[in-house]
């Protein structure tokens, strides 16, 4: 088979659980396909050789999807803000297949914009050229800050013009694929719940610990086994919500039908990254309640795993699930301070010393409203061994401190990091400033740096400013 993408080994890991899982549909056919956007990294990861696949070969598996006729749009239900909303499904998208990486592990190739299926509602199935763009900025930034997420493959225009009530109409289409660990949600068991099949969770859960926790595998006794499984996506989960926190992201729609079963961050709609520090941010003009609030997530994400012990009820003891979700909140706060310590550059050994100054940081930056990304920039590019040696170098020549004429909080943290920066050896401050430039990016994708690139697209068909933008975003 001359396409490589084509000639990969698909493993029929899900497609083999039964019909019951999925429905097997049709690709829409696109009148035009244009590759705007292709991830060479991530087809290394799948055993590829970039300069193999041409643009072509992209466009023909990817947007023609030609070449594979299992195409499987996946069942599951989910919470939505809240409420239980039985009529959901991969609406928009289906699994085009799973491959094993070049690190053993299965991966699922997963699409976006790819037509209408029967879980599509009476919508079009399609994706709009921006909201691709915007899930391939959110991917790769997130996954060059070091946030477990899915990552996009590829993005084509499709020469189709979509109406949508939140962007200017008719907009540009497009079809997406992406790499993930799993597609597999919350709401894929919880669909089964409500269909009272405890037999098929039973089957679900016996493949998810297979595919993905097959560390598990060699506990013998299956309650066992089971509950171990929850209180591991307890601690994937809470950890992944403090990546997001620490990088001051806002994924925007935490229903449960977009909390993946592995713990790995996916689906990016109306997400943002905050500018300054706001518990109250909330980035889905939809969101009126702020259900979905920054600072609200690590509690949604807490509540979502805990609607999904009501399926899983079927085969672990309630006790067992209760006593591994109250471990959420330490689990959380210490992985959250642990990256809080890195940005600041300290050692991420946690101590009653280091959680008090994460604590005063985030209440300085609270106060002041000075940029949440410009704070920890400016750490990285003014950290000097001064610093150690007189308190009135630190963020000597901070424009914000200039302007603000010293405001008493930014004093006082100033005094707290300067107390920490006592106990290090000359020696160390090398490591602080290398942890500095290793956790602080230059470049952050506010929504400002997103409509930057995305008018010149949409005014004159200009990519560049987009390409400049992914290799600033790839390379924090």
């Amino acid at each position: 088979m001359n396409n490589p993408i084509l000639a990969l080994t698909f493993e029929p890991a899900l497609e083999s659980l039964g019909s019951a899982f999925y429905s097997r549909v049709v690709a829409a056919e696109f009148p035009q396909h244009w590759l705007r956007f292709r991830n060479d990294a991530v087809l290394a990861q799948l055993g590829l050789a970039a300069n193999r696949v041409t643009d072509h070969h992209l466009i023909e598996a990817l947007g023609q999807f030609q070449g594979r006729d299992t195409l499987l749009a996946l069942c599951y239900h989910g919470y939505q803000f809240g409420i239980y909303n039985p009529r959901l499904g991969d609406g928009r998208g289906f699994l085009y297949g799973q491959v094993r990486g070049v690190d053993g592990e299965l991966y699922d190739l997963g699409t976006k914009g790819s037509g209408s299926t029967p879980y599509s509602r009476g919508a079009d199935g399609r994706l709009t050229l921006k909201g691709g763009v915007r899930e391939v900025l959110a991917s790769e930034a997130l996954h060059h800050l070091g946030v477990c997420t899915s990552r996009c493959l590829s993005l084509i225009e499709t020469g189709e013009r979509l109406w949508r009530g939140d962007e200017p109409s008719p907009t540009r289409s497009s079809v997406m694929v992406r790499v993930s660990r799993s597609h597999i949600r919350f709401g894929t068991f919880e669909r089964l719940c409500f269909l009272q099949r405890p037999d098929l969770i039973q089957v679900l859960l016996d493949h998810v610990i297979e595919i993905y926790y097959p560390g598990l595998l060699a506990v013998e006794d299956a309650t066992e086994r089971y509950g171990l499984f929850y209180a591991e996506l307890v601690r994937r989960t809470a950890v992944l919500v403090g990546q997001w926190m620490s990088v001051g992201f806002c994924h925007a729609v935490l229903n449960t039908d977009n909390m993946s079963i592995t713990g790995e961050s996916f689906d990016y709609g109306p997400y943002a990254f905050m500018p300054t520090y706001d518990p109250q941010f909330t980035a889905a003009y939809f969101d009126e309640m702020g259900r979905y609030r920054f600072g609200n997530q690590p509690g949604i994400c807490r509540w979502n795993l805990e609607m999904l012990q009501r399926p899983l009820a079927m085969l672990i003891l309630e006790a067992d699930m209760q006593a591994s979700l109250a471990e959420f909140d330490a689990i959380y706060a210490q992985a959250y301070v642990q990256r809080m310590l890195q940005k600041l550059g300290l050692d991420p050994l946690l101590t009653p010393e280091t959680g008090k100054l994460v604590q005063q940081t985030l209440a300085m930056l609270e106060k002041t409203q000075m940029g949440y990304h410009d704070f920890f920039a400016e750490l990285r590019q003014q950290f000097s061994p001064l610093w150690q040696v007189d308190v009135g170098h630190i963020l000597s020549e901070s424009l914000f401190l200039a302007q603000s004429g010293g405001v008493p909080a930014l004093e006082s943290w100033r005094q707290l990091y300067y107390h920490h920066l006592q106990g290090l050896r000359e020696s160390d401050l090398q490591v602080v400033a290398e942890r500095l430039r290793q956790h602080n990016p230059l470049t952050v994708l506010l929504r400002s740096e997103i409509e930057a690139v995305w008018e010149p697209i949409a005014t004159e068909d200009d990519w560049q400013p987009f390409y400049e933008l992914l290799k600033r975003l790839q390379n924090p």
